[in-house]
Protein backbone atom coordinates (compact mmCIF):
# COMPACT_ATOMS: atom_id res chain seq x y z
CA UNK A 1 0.00 0.00 0.00
CA UNK A 2 1.04 3.62 -0.63
CA UNK A 3 2.81 4.04 2.76
CA UNK A 4 2.26 8.11 1.81
CA UNK A 5 -1.17 8.25 1.25
CA UNK A 6 -1.89 6.56 4.26
CA UNK A 7 -0.03 8.59 6.46
CA UNK A 8 -1.49 11.45 4.91
CA UNK A 9 -4.88 9.92 4.90
CA UNK A 10 -4.72 8.87 8.44
CA UNK A 11 -3.43 12.13 10.07
CA UNK A 12 -6.45 14.30 7.67
CA UNK A 13 -9.21 12.23 9.30
CA UNK A 14 -7.87 12.43 12.52
CA UNK A 15 -7.37 15.79 12.70
CA UNK A 16 -11.29 16.02 11.51
CA UNK A 17 -12.09 14.41 14.59
CA UNK A 18 -11.14 16.65 16.76
CA UNK A 19 -12.45 19.61 17.61
CA UNK A 20 -11.38 23.20 19.22
CA UNK A 21 -13.49 22.61 22.53
CA UNK A 22 -12.09 18.83 22.95
CA UNK A 23 -8.71 20.50 22.43
CA UNK A 24 -9.21 23.31 25.03
CA UNK A 25 -8.95 26.17 22.45
CA UNK A 26 -11.55 29.03 21.46
CA UNK A 27 -13.61 28.46 17.95
CA UNK A 28 -12.20 32.14 17.13
CA UNK A 29 -13.45 33.25 13.31
CA UNK A 30 -14.68 31.12 10.52
CA UNK A 31 -13.97 27.62 10.13
CA UNK A 32 -13.51 26.57 6.75
CA UNK A 33 -11.97 22.51 8.09
CA UNK A 34 -13.91 20.23 10.09
CA UNK A 35 -12.02 19.79 13.21
CA UNK A 36 -8.40 20.99 14.25
CA UNK A 37 -6.39 23.47 11.95
CA UNK A 38 -3.04 22.12 11.16
CA UNK A 39 -1.13 25.43 12.73
CA UNK A 40 -3.19 24.36 15.77
CA UNK A 41 -2.35 20.65 15.47
CA UNK A 42 0.76 21.85 15.34
CA UNK A 43 0.83 23.95 18.31
CA UNK A 44 -0.36 21.52 20.76
CA UNK A 45 2.25 19.01 19.53
CA UNK A 46 4.93 22.11 19.93
CA UNK A 47 6.50 21.49 16.20
CA UNK A 48 5.89 24.57 13.40
CA UNK A 49 3.36 24.39 11.08
CA UNK A 50 5.31 23.64 8.44
CA UNK A 51 6.92 20.21 9.81
CA UNK A 52 3.68 19.55 10.62
CA UNK A 53 2.12 20.16 7.00
CA UNK A 54 4.93 18.20 5.60
CA UNK A 55 3.78 14.87 7.73
CA UNK A 56 0.03 15.73 6.71
CA UNK A 57 1.25 15.55 3.14
CA UNK A 58 3.43 11.88 4.11
CA UNK A 59 6.71 12.45 4.60
CA UNK A 60 6.93 10.92 8.30
CA UNK A 61 10.51 8.75 7.34
CA UNK A 62 12.72 9.75 10.18
CA UNK A 63 10.41 11.13 12.49
CA UNK A 64 11.38 11.22 16.55
CA UNK A 65 9.42 9.33 18.44
CA UNK A 66 8.88 12.57 20.76
CA UNK A 67 7.63 14.18 17.77
CA UNK A 68 5.15 10.81 17.36
CA UNK A 69 3.79 10.83 20.59
CA UNK A 70 3.47 14.98 20.21
CA UNK A 71 0.95 14.03 17.24
CA UNK A 72 -0.76 11.16 19.03
CA UNK A 73 -1.61 13.44 21.99
CA UNK A 74 -2.14 16.55 20.26
CA UNK A 75 -4.75 14.22 18.23
CA UNK A 76 -5.81 12.82 21.17
CA UNK A 77 -5.03 9.34 19.64
CA UNK A 78 -6.16 5.96 21.69
CA UNK A 79 -3.74 3.31 22.31
CA UNK A 80 -5.06 1.57 18.53
CA UNK A 81 -4.67 4.99 17.04
CA UNK A 82 -0.75 5.84 18.47
CA UNK A 83 0.09 2.03 17.40
CA UNK A 84 -1.08 2.91 14.19
CA UNK A 85 0.89 5.87 13.90
CA UNK A 86 4.14 4.27 14.90
CA UNK A 87 3.59 1.58 12.82
CA UNK A 88 3.10 3.70 9.55
CA UNK A 89 6.66 6.07 10.35
CA UNK A 90 8.39 2.29 10.99
CA UNK A 91 7.23 1.21 7.86
CA UNK A 92 8.20 4.74 6.21
CA UNK A 93 11.76 4.04 7.68
CA UNK A 94 11.80 0.79 5.92
CA UNK A 95 12.73 -1.49 9.17
CA UNK A 96 9.54 -3.17 8.82
CA UNK A 97 9.93 -4.61 5.10
CA UNK A 98 12.97 -6.13 7.61
CA UNK A 99 10.71 -8.76 9.25
CA UNK A 100 8.77 -9.40 6.45
CA UNK A 101 9.37 -12.79 4.28
CA UNK A 102 10.89 -11.93 0.52
CA UNK A 103 8.67 -14.45 -1.08
CA UNK A 104 4.88 -14.79 -0.82
CA UNK A 105 4.90 -18.36 0.62
CA UNK A 106 1.75 -20.45 -1.25
CA UNK A 107 1.63 -23.23 1.31
CA UNK A 108 -1.48 -22.95 3.55
CA UNK A 109 -0.56 -22.40 7.23
CA UNK A 110 -1.67 -25.43 9.59
CA UNK A 111 -1.70 -25.54 13.11
CA UNK A 112 1.13 -27.35 14.65
CA UNK A 113 -0.37 -30.71 16.72
CA UNK A 114 0.60 -29.12 19.72
CA UNK A 115 -1.58 -26.07 19.14
CA UNK A 116 -4.20 -27.74 17.97
CA UNK A 117 -4.03 -30.18 21.18
CA UNK A 118 -4.22 -27.05 23.02
CA UNK A 119 -7.41 -25.48 21.43
CA UNK A 120 -9.21 -29.22 21.51
CA UNK A 121 -8.48 -29.04 25.05
CA UNK A 122 -11.06 -25.83 25.97
CA UNK A 123 -14.02 -28.20 26.00
CA UNK A 124 -16.90 -25.91 26.91
CA UNK A 125 -16.25 -22.78 25.79
CA UNK A 126 -15.05 -21.67 21.36
CA UNK A 127 -11.69 -21.09 20.62
CA UNK A 128 -10.33 -20.11 17.23
CA UNK A 129 -6.91 -18.95 15.94
CA UNK A 130 -6.94 -16.07 13.03
CA UNK A 131 -4.16 -13.90 11.39
CA UNK A 132 -4.34 -9.89 11.07
CA UNK A 133 -5.97 -10.57 7.50
CA UNK A 134 -9.41 -12.27 9.70
CA UNK A 135 -8.39 -15.68 8.05
CA UNK A 136 -9.93 -18.35 9.87
CA UNK A 137 -7.00 -20.94 10.75
CA UNK A 138 -7.71 -23.55 13.46
CA UNK A 139 -10.39 -23.99 15.84
CA UNK A 140 -11.41 -26.49 18.33
CA UNK A 141 -14.76 -28.36 17.64
CA UNK A 142 -16.88 -25.32 19.62
CA UNK A 143 -15.14 -22.68 17.66
CA UNK A 144 -15.84 -24.71 14.64
CA UNK A 145 -19.27 -25.58 14.91
CA UNK A 146 -20.23 -21.97 16.19
CA UNK A 147 -18.41 -20.44 12.47
CA UNK A 148 -19.96 -23.19 10.25
CA UNK A 149 -21.77 -20.57 8.17
CA UNK A 150 -18.38 -19.32 7.72
CA UNK A 151 -17.27 -22.09 6.24
CA UNK A 152 -20.40 -22.89 4.30
CA UNK A 153 -20.13 -19.66 3.08
CA UNK A 154 -16.35 -20.16 2.10
CA UNK A 155 -17.03 -23.48 0.18
CA UNK A 156 -19.79 -21.04 -1.56
CA UNK A 157 -17.75 -18.66 -2.65
CA UNK A 158 -14.63 -21.77 -3.68
CA UNK A 159 -18.20 -23.51 -5.40
CA UNK A 160 -17.22 -26.28 -3.76
CA UNK A 161 -19.35 -27.78 -0.79
CA UNK A 162 -19.27 -29.30 2.87
CA UNK A 163 -16.70 -26.51 4.53
CA UNK A 164 -12.75 -25.18 3.55
CA UNK A 165 -10.91 -28.22 3.84
CA UNK A 166 -8.26 -29.44 0.82
CA UNK A 167 -5.79 -27.04 -0.29
CA UNK A 168 -8.01 -23.82 -0.88
CA UNK A 169 -7.95 -20.59 0.95
CA UNK A 170 -9.33 -20.29 4.49
CA UNK A 171 -12.23 -19.05 5.69
CA UNK A 172 -11.94 -15.30 5.81
CA UNK A 173 -14.09 -13.44 8.49
CA UNK A 174 -13.98 -10.31 6.30
CA UNK A 175 -15.56 -11.32 2.74
CA UNK A 176 -18.06 -13.49 4.91
CA UNK A 177 -19.39 -10.36 6.50
CA UNK A 178 -19.38 -7.78 3.37
CA UNK A 179 -20.17 -10.19 0.71
CA UNK A 180 -22.29 -13.07 2.04
CA UNK A 181 -25.79 -12.37 3.32
CA UNK A 182 -25.95 -14.71 5.50
CA UNK A 183 -23.18 -12.38 7.53
CA UNK A 184 -26.31 -10.50 8.87
CA UNK A 185 -28.11 -13.52 10.72
CA UNK A 186 -25.13 -14.45 11.83
CA UNK A 187 -24.38 -11.12 13.41
CA UNK A 188 -27.27 -9.58 14.80
CA UNK A 189 -25.28 -6.25 15.20
CA UNK A 190 -24.03 -6.36 11.68
CA UNK A 191 -22.86 -2.77 11.24
CA UNK A 192 -20.89 -3.03 14.54
CA UNK A 193 -19.33 -6.24 13.20
CA UNK A 194 -18.85 -4.38 9.73
CA UNK A 195 -16.64 -1.75 11.19
CA UNK A 196 -14.74 -4.02 13.90
CA UNK A 197 -13.65 -6.39 10.91
CA UNK A 198 -12.56 -3.12 8.33
CA UNK A 199 -10.57 -1.59 11.42
CA UNK A 200 -8.84 -4.48 11.94
CA UNK A 201 -7.54 -5.07 8.53
CA UNK A 202 -6.69 -1.02 8.63
CA UNK A 203 -4.34 -1.54 11.85
CA UNK A 204 -2.67 -4.65 9.59
CA UNK A 205 -2.15 -2.74 6.66
CA UNK A 206 -0.32 -0.47 9.04
CA UNK A 207 1.65 -3.14 10.71
CA UNK A 208 2.48 -5.30 7.26
CA UNK A 209 2.15 -3.05 4.18
CA UNK A 210 4.20 -5.28 2.35
CA UNK A 211 1.09 -7.89 2.48
CA UNK A 212 0.30 -9.25 -0.82
CA UNK A 213 -2.64 -11.37 0.07
CA UNK A 214 -3.83 -7.80 2.33
CA UNK A 215 -3.77 -6.01 -0.60
CA UNK A 216 -5.93 -8.54 -2.78
CA UNK A 217 -8.23 -8.59 -0.33
CA UNK A 218 -8.66 -4.97 0.31
CA UNK A 219 -8.98 -4.98 -3.51
CA UNK A 220 -11.80 -7.50 -3.98
CA UNK A 221 -13.91 -5.84 -0.87
CA UNK A 222 -13.49 -2.39 -2.26
CA UNK A 223 -14.83 -3.43 -5.61
CA UNK A 224 -17.63 -5.53 -4.42
CA UNK A 225 -18.61 -3.70 -1.46
CA UNK A 226 -19.39 -0.27 -1.10
CA UNK A 227 -20.29 -0.50 2.87
CA UNK A 228 -16.96 -1.64 3.19
CA UNK A 229 -15.48 1.11 1.05
CA UNK A 230 -17.15 3.88 2.86
CA UNK A 231 -15.62 2.38 6.26
CA UNK A 232 -12.34 1.56 4.96
CA UNK A 233 -12.17 5.01 3.78
CA UNK A 234 -12.86 6.30 7.79
CA UNK A 235 -8.70 5.07 8.44
CA UNK A 236 -10.12 3.82 12.06
CA UNK A 237 -8.30 1.17 13.94
CA UNK A 238 -8.37 -0.69 17.00
CA UNK A 239 -6.61 -3.04 18.79
CA UNK A 240 -8.78 -6.31 18.95
CA UNK A 241 -8.24 -7.36 22.98
CA UNK A 242 -12.00 -8.23 24.80
CA UNK A 243 -15.60 -7.22 24.65
CA UNK A 244 -18.34 -9.33 24.28
CA UNK A 245 -20.33 -10.12 20.74
CA UNK A 246 -23.52 -11.11 20.09
CA UNK A 247 -24.04 -14.22 17.44
CA UNK A 248 -27.32 -15.64 15.84
CA UNK A 249 -26.68 -19.46 15.01
CA UNK A 250 -28.93 -21.45 12.80
CA UNK A 251 -28.86 -24.62 15.11
CA UNK A 252 -29.01 -22.97 18.90
CA UNK A 253 -30.29 -19.42 18.50
CA UNK A 254 -28.90 -16.50 20.07
CA UNK A 255 -24.82 -16.89 21.63
CA UNK A 256 -24.18 -13.48 23.55
CA UNK A 257 -20.22 -13.92 24.54
CA UNK A 258 -17.33 -12.51 25.89
CA UNK A 259 -14.28 -13.08 24.40
CA UNK A 260 -10.22 -12.93 25.43
CA UNK A 261 -7.77 -12.23 22.25
CA UNK A 262 -4.12 -13.02 22.69
CA UNK A 263 -1.28 -12.49 20.53
CA UNK A 264 0.50 -15.52 20.22
CA UNK A 265 4.25 -15.41 21.10
CA UNK A 266 4.91 -18.79 19.11
CA UNK A 267 3.15 -17.60 16.07
CA UNK A 268 4.01 -13.70 15.55
CA UNK A 269 1.19 -12.15 13.54
CA UNK A 270 -1.41 -14.79 14.72
CA UNK A 271 -4.13 -13.79 17.59
CA UNK A 272 -5.98 -16.83 19.65
CA UNK A 273 -9.53 -15.76 20.57
CA UNK A 274 -11.27 -17.39 23.56
CA UNK A 275 -15.24 -17.02 23.86
CA UNK A 276 -16.84 -17.53 27.32
CA UNK A 277 -20.77 -17.25 28.73
CA UNK A 278 -21.96 -15.71 31.82
CA UNK A 279 -22.70 -18.14 34.37
CA UNK A 280 -25.95 -19.38 34.11
CA UNK A 281 -26.75 -17.74 31.34
CA UNK A 282 -29.70 -18.79 28.68
CA UNK A 283 -26.14 -19.09 26.56
CA UNK A 284 -24.68 -21.86 28.52
CA UNK A 285 -27.17 -23.98 27.59
CA UNK A 286 -27.07 -22.92 24.00
CA UNK A 287 -22.97 -23.86 24.07
CA UNK A 288 -23.86 -27.56 25.81
CA UNK A 289 -26.63 -27.78 22.69
CA UNK A 290 -23.96 -26.48 20.29
CA UNK A 291 -21.32 -28.94 21.36
CA UNK A 292 -23.66 -31.62 20.91
CA UNK A 293 -24.73 -30.54 17.37
CA UNK A 294 -21.33 -30.32 16.53
CA UNK A 295 -20.57 -33.99 17.53
CA UNK A 296 -23.20 -34.57 15.12
CA UNK A 297 -22.33 -33.16 12.66
CA UNK A 298 -18.49 -33.86 12.24
CA UNK A 299 -19.87 -37.42 12.69
CA UNK A 300 -21.96 -37.24 9.74
CA UNK A 301 -19.26 -35.52 7.73
CA UNK A 302 -16.57 -37.79 8.48
CA UNK A 303 -19.04 -40.62 7.47
CA UNK A 304 -19.82 -39.40 4.65
CA UNK A 305 -16.10 -38.26 3.47
CA UNK A 306 -15.02 -42.13 4.15
CA UNK A 307 -17.44 -43.00 1.45
CA UNK A 308 -16.32 -45.02 -1.02
CA UNK A 309 -16.80 -43.15 -4.53
CA UNK A 310 -18.78 -44.68 -7.31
Amino acid sequence: MDNRAEVREFLTTRRAKVSPADAGLPAVGQRRVTGLRRAEVAALAGISVEYYAKLERGTIAGVSASVLEGLARALQMDDAERTHLFDLAQAADGTAALARPRRRSTARWTPRPSLQWALDAITVSPAIVRNGRMDLLATNPLGWAMHSSLHEAAARAAGGAGGSGGTGAPPNFARYTFLDEDARRFYPDWDTAAHTAVSILRTEAGRAPHDKDLHDLVGELSTRSEAFRRLWGAHDVRLHGAGSKAFHHTAVGRLDLTYESMDMVSEPGLTMTIYAAEPASPTVEALRLLASWAATEMSTRSAVEQEPAL
